[in-house]
């Protein structure tokens, strides 16, 4: 699929969107269609929305998706629209994890982008026989990380991309909640169904929903990639069949450590996403609760809080800025930011330029298959007792 060209003196027209998986009661499809239009530069024309093909009608004409763009399956979709004048530039992947791969690669396989939601896959063979098929179709995939479009990470990555916190020794990231305290799963709660089952999350329960945002979050701030990990996994439920709590140690490839804590059996904790960075001269503190701040803390002079919006932000940070300061912005607009990102990337490919290197920033295929690299070296220290395994996949 191309993009037709538009007039060189007008904006660029909507991008057309197509969707997998995100039909009725389900709760990211929602997510990825308001991020999609919050900035206006998408519309959705075509969905294989569930597997089962009543809901999927009916979510389709509740989308407004008219019938003959309305697919009994991902596969049929993919050949379908590949063959249209009108087809989708750019499918969004929103459903469960074992699913991520088969349905990416029959779209960029028909020459169609793809943003896909995280983690990238079930295990690391299937992101790696991805991450192949990426590198063939030339196409763009985008893995929808999405704190990493929140504007005070982007200004923490680039100021220690600046060098203001010095040598990074120190890494620490957690992301505790609470909602799987007990047997949620057994109630017949759909969300937390598939979260816990093996057969469609892979191998980590809470490690591979939320320690995987937690992992690349800490990358991506600090710019560092992980060497080796060692790990303690706990299943705290009875009978619940993947780890609803870990514990990492981490050694990165500079030197630097650090520690991950995820957990969902964590009473009190909503979506207490947080990380800390620090180096020889500095300091930031990043709170996913409190998303439109950022302390950074100079070694020996007081702490000062940056602002989304306000003095002391920097471009990264406005590029990611939609609204003046003082008004929240936060999850919705993390995503809808990784859709600018993908926006701004497929119409440069149109016009034949290079794109805003801030667009740039959008996590990709390599992200995806590090993040599978580390759900599998923790598997493996915690299955021996904690030994160090290796994190490290070759550029």
């Amino acid at each position: 699929m191309t993009i037709e060209g538009s007039a060189s003196n007008s904006q660029p027209r909507r991008l057309r969107l197509g969707m997998v998986g995100g039909g009725q009661g389900a709760f990211i499809g929602g997510v990825h269609r308001i991020a999609a239009r919050i900035d206006d530069a998408y519309e959705l024309v075509a969905g294989a929305l569930s597997s089962e093909s009543t809901r999927a009608k009916a979510s389709a004409a509740e989308l407004h998706i008219t019938a003959d763009r309305a697919y009994a399956d991902y596969a049929q979709m993919a050949r379908a629209e590949a063959n249209r004048q009108d087809g989708i530039d750019v499918v969004a992947v929103v459903t469960p994890n074992h699913l991520h791969t088969r349905i990416a690669t029959a779209f960029l396989e028909a020459g169609i982008h793809v943003i896909c939601d995280k983690p990238l896959a079930s295990n690391l063979a299937d992101g790696l026989a991805l991450a192949e098929v990426v590198k063939r179709s030339g196409k763009l995939f985008a893995l929808t990380h999405n704190y990493s479009g929140y504007p005070m990470v982007r200004q923490a990555r680039e100021m220690v991309a600046a060098g203001e916190l010095g040598e990074i020794r120190v890494v620490q990231a957690e992301y505790p909640q609470d909602w799987l305290s007990t047997d949620l799963e057994s109630t017949g709660q759909k969300q937390a169904a598939w979260r816990v089952d093996p057969a469609q999350a892979g191998a980590g329960g809470s490690l591979g929903d939320i320690g995987t945002h937690a992992e690349h979050l800490a990358r991506f701030i600090s710019g560092l990639e992980l060497a080796e990990v060692s790990a303690d996994l706990n299943t705290f439920v009875a009978g619940r069949r993947l780890d609803d709590n870990a514990h990492v140690l981490l050694r990165f490839t500079n030197g630097a450590k650090g520690m991950l804590w995820s957990s969902q059996v964590a009473p009190g904790n909503e979506n207490a996403l947080r990380v800390r960075v620090y180096g020889s001269k500095a300091g930031l503190v990043f709170n996913q609760e409190n998303p439109n701040q950022l302390w950074f803390t100079p070694l020996g002079q007081p702490p000062r809080l940056i602002t989304r919006g306000g003095s002391g932000a920097g471009a990264a940070a406005g590029r990611a800025t939609r609204i003046p300061a003082g008004h929240p912005e936060g999850y919705l607009e993390g995503f809808a930011q990784l859709y600018k990102d993908v926006a701004e990337q497929l119409h440069a490919r149109l016009e034949k330029r290079d794109p805003d290197p801030l667009a740039c920033w959008v996590p990709g295929i390599r992200d995806g298959v590090l993040g599978m690299k580390f759900i599998e070296a923790v598997v493996e220290s915690s299955h021996d007792n904690g030994r160090w395994v290796s994190a490290r996949v070759p550029a």
